[in-house]
């Protein structure tokens, strides 16, 4: 199986002026655990995750004030759509992240995360039969 498989094609852009606040309401509205970040001053594409969020307000930090720029990951490892998801799952063990930005020709085409790569692995369950 591979990435374009697995990957969500409906991401969630940010701005690089977006409160972590208003980043966590909308990634908690999308249910999703990371966000892109387009920000053409910082290098273009970037990432940000639940965990940033996380240690921000773990720190001490004004979720109100603090800005997505400043938090953002921009050394992003990236997959191709014709990545196995063995090559994802490698790439997110060997960097210790869960979520990869996929690229397609330049162009976002999405998000893999670990558990997408999970739920294509592993079956749903199927629900408990009604006695």
């Amino acid at each position: 199986m591979l990435v374009r498989d697995a990957m969500s094609s409906v991401i969630l852009t940010l701005g690089p002026a977006h409160t972590l606040r208003q980043a966590a309401a909308l990634m908690s509205a999308r249910r999703v655990g990371a966000a892109v970040v387009l920000d053409p001053d910082a290098g273009g594409i970037g990432i940000l995750t639940e965990r940033d969020i996380l240690n921000s307000v773990g720190l001490g930090q004004d979720p109100d004030t603090e800005r997505t720029h400043a938090h953002t990951t921009t050394d992003v490892v990236f997959a191709a759509p014709d990545w196995t998801l063995q090559e994802a799952a490698r790439a997110m063990a060997h960097g210790g992240f869960r979520h990869l930005v996929v690229l397609d020709r330049g162009d976002v085409a999405g998000i893999v995360s670990v558990r997408d790569i999970i739920r294509s692995w592993v079956p749903a369950r199927d629900p408990a039969p009604v006695p």
